[in-house]
């Protein structure tokens, strides 16, 4: 029962997903084919606010719900970075979700994207089997 805060957020989170069209398919398209800004508007005003957010959690030295430490480390950019990248543009453009908007499309009834998630779950086993080989 204490991690009721988190299903309650998912479920907020959910709906203002699913509010915003952000698990519209069309969408998606669109956004891909360069037909509409409405997309890009969305990823543009998070992009903005997680960078506000973490400036302000290393400002302000904030801590977690249970008082730890936020640590935030830097992270290269490498040919694997860039791979990855390419390769959840190309899932993403096909079914049009990325991992927070499929458990929403589910929510509402898009069975489709049951498929898309036993494609990440699979795509997230693959990662961890094979992590080791990949560059750092």
């Amino acid at each position: 029962m204490k991690d009721i805060k988190y299903i309650l957020f998912g479920i907020v989170f959910g709906i203002l997903l699913t509010k915003a069209e952000v698990i519209s398919w069309f969408r998606i398209h669109d956004m891909f084919l360069f037909k509409e800004a409405h997309m890009y508007l969305i990823i543009g005003s998070a992009i903005a606010t997680a960078a506000i957010s973490v400036l302000l959690i290393k400002y302000f030295k904030v801590k977690t719900l249970d008082k730890k430490e936020i640590v935030i480390d830097s992270k290269a950019l490498n040919k694997g970075t860039v791979i990855g990248g390419v390769m959840f543009g190309i899932g993403w453009a096909m079914t049009g979700a990325c991992a927070g908007p499929i458990f929403a499309q589910i929510g509402v009834g898009e069975w489709a994207a049951v498929i898309t998630l036993i494609g990440a779950v699979f795509g997230a086993y693959l990662l961890s089997v094979t992590k080791f080989r990949l560059p750092n």
